[in-house]
């Protein structure tokens, strides 16, 4: 018998067990359980693995469902419902370089709060959002969560995320060494935004606020979040992957030594 169908039966037995103590006896290989005047078979060889791994206990022919049997009930349910939910759901995979370091990210776009702006189009029907934008913000999102910045983050800590309040439990030094990488690789992030442009990120991305929320609670004209936020992201996704590694190009103004202004003669 495959560990397939063990399991799924064993899932059978403990669910019947689940209803309370119950008889057995066994004809023919056959394990027959009574409840209520109504008997259920179960393979035998299904009741005695089940025994042996202790999901299932025994007093003589009594039979009962004790806490290690209904602790794989639970698994067994939660690994169903994550399967059912990895049929339903649009998961992408990418690989993100920061400083020279490669990260995997697993992205549900279904589930993401840049899903409504990843299906925007422009007017010349290009994405509203490209793409390396959206990834740059899941790869924000990746590093706030490992950095375990959640439970504590505020909008006052914008766009700074190393410092805490006086007698806060917590602090760098009670962190793994990759939560911390990933504290600091957010500082580096907002760093690169801007203060500008840093709290509409973390909002969006990392808080999961529409961008109504956002544009209320930020006084901002409407429809005006969207558009911080890509600036926002595009921005970030240059600090994730910068373009090109020849000569920088040079940005010269009005006012700098050299400088020159383009005439066109016509």
């Amino acid at each position: 018998m495959s560990e397939a169908i063990t399991n799924k039966a064993t899932v059978r037995l403990l669910k019947l067990l689940a209803r309370g103590r119950t008889k057995t006896s066994v004809r023919d290989g056959v394990a027959i359980l009574s409840f209520e005047g109504t008997s259920h078979p179960v393979p035998a060889e299904i009741l005695a693995d089940a025994e042996a791994r202790g999901l299932v206990s025994r007093q003589d022919n009594i039979i009962w469902l004790p806490p290690e049997g209904r602790a794989f009930l639970r698994r067994a349910a939660a690994e169903r419902e994550e399967a059912f939910l990895d049929q339903h759901r649009l998961v992408d995979e990418v690989v993100v370089a920061v400083d020279g370091a490669k990260t995997r990210l697993r992205i549900n776009r279904e589930e993401s709060p840049l899903a409504c702006l990843v299906r925007l189009k422009e007017k010349s029907g290009g994405p509203f959002l490209p793409e390396e934008a959206f990834v740059a913000g899941e790869k924000l999102l990746a590093d706030f969560t490992r950095g375990q910045l959640q439970p504590r983050m505020t909008a006052s800590w914008e766009p700074r995320l190393s410092g805490r309040a006086k007698g806060d439990r917590g602090g760098m030094a009670d962190l793994s060494d990759s939560a911390m990488a990933a504290r600091l690789s957010v500082n580096r992030a907002l760093e690169a935004i801007g203060p500008e442009l840093a709290g509409v990120a973390l909002d969006v991305c990392c808080f999961m606020k529409g961008l109504e929320t956002v544009e209320r609670e930020r006084q901002w004209p409407a429809r005006s979040a969207k558009l911080m936020l890509r600036t926002a992201l595009l921005a970030l996704s240059r600090h994730y992957t910068p373009k090109g590694t020849g000569r920088r190009q040079r940005v010269e103004h009005w006012g700098d030594e050299n400088y020159r202004p383009e005439l066109i003669l016509r």
